[in-house]
């Protein structure tokens, strides 16, 4: 989109949605941007155009296809709003939306722009999200987020596969906590390009992620101590088959991305591949679980 003084705009709330809400944005190819109402457990997107005239035909492109979102996917749309907004007061005004959280003593994810000190042997995790998914603030991201943590500073972890890495978040968690050998890939080249860009300010040069498709990526033959899909419920038991094949016999593998009542099945889907449910965690309409894979007798 070029530089403009103003930015055209419409604004939509979705209430519920059994995807990541950026992706059916996406899929209309607008410029856009988001943030999670964590008050309110609902996103609010924002859809840019150069002129009231684009921002009218883009508006009428959301509205047909949110007719088949609600009616086939399950989304439940609330406010939209028409707006216009001076360029200035648009590139800061997005990042009030955001804030760090701590993980644990060990660990504080800190957006770039923000300088919260952390407690005295904390390490930072700087993240800059861009238009990836993947600020810590979602349920599936903050309990993946736990797991490396933990699983990091309680088991022997020397390698992970970060599975749909989107902004690198985990990849980036994984690194600080000490893992030596870390990959990476997603399916969407955007997310790629902005994980490396977390990673090198994450001072990480250790970790390249690559273009991948969770249904055939091979992985390294060695296979991985800890493996995080955050991938959406229907995709892992879809991919199960391949997925099982990155994890090293007795290790981890940390399943998000599901929905609450999606969580039962991916987790039986699981276990008869060999996996036993260790936990499982729900916030709001989201269940996440880590598994740990039986060794051969």
């Amino acid at each position: 989109m070029e530089m403009q003084e103003n930015l055209y705009c419409f604004g939509v709330e979705v209430i519920y949605s059994p995807l990541p809400a950026d992706e059916l944005f996406a899929a209309l190819d607008f410029d856009y941007s988001g943030y999670e109402d964590l008050e309110n457990h609902t996103f609010w997107h924002t859809v840019y155009a150069s002129g009231e005239a684009e921002r009218a035909e883009k508006f009428a492109a959301f509205r047909a296809a949110s007719e088949i979102w609600c009616r086939d996917l399950g989304v439940e749309l609330g406010r939209t709003k028409e707006f216009t907004l001076a360029r200035e007061d648009w590139a800061e005004a997005w990042k009030k939306y955001f804030h760090s959280i701590e993980i644990s003593p060990r660990l504080l994810i800190r957006p770039s722009w923000l300088d919260d000190a952390p407690k005295p042997g904390q390490k930072v995790l700087t993240i800059d999200p861009g238009m990836s998914f993947g600020t810590g603030q979602h349920a599936t991201t903050l309990y993946c987020l736990e797991c490396i943590d933990r699983l990091a500073a309680t088991e022997k972890i020397d390698s992970m596969l970060d599975a749909g890495c989107g902004s690198g978040i985990l990849s980036i968690a994984g690194g600080i906590a000490g893992i030596g050998t870390i990959d990476a890939f997603d399916l969407d080249p955007d997310a790629v390009h902005i994980a490396r860009e977390n990673i090198a300010l994450n001072h990480l040069g250790n970790i390249v992620p690559t273009e991948g498709d969770a249904a055939v990526y091979a992985g390294r033959p060695e296979k991985y101590d800890l493996v995080c899909a955050n991938i959406l419920g229907h995709l892992l038991i879809k991919f199960r088959h391949n997925i099982v094949r990155w994890v090293r016999d007795g290790k981890f593998l940390v399943l998000a991305g599901i929905l609450n009542r999606e969580f039962d099945e991916v987790s039986a889907k699981f276990t008869e591949l060999g996996f036993v449910e260790m936990e499982r965690k729900t916030l709001r309409e989201w269940t996440s679980g880590c598994f740990r894979k039986m060794e051969k007798a």
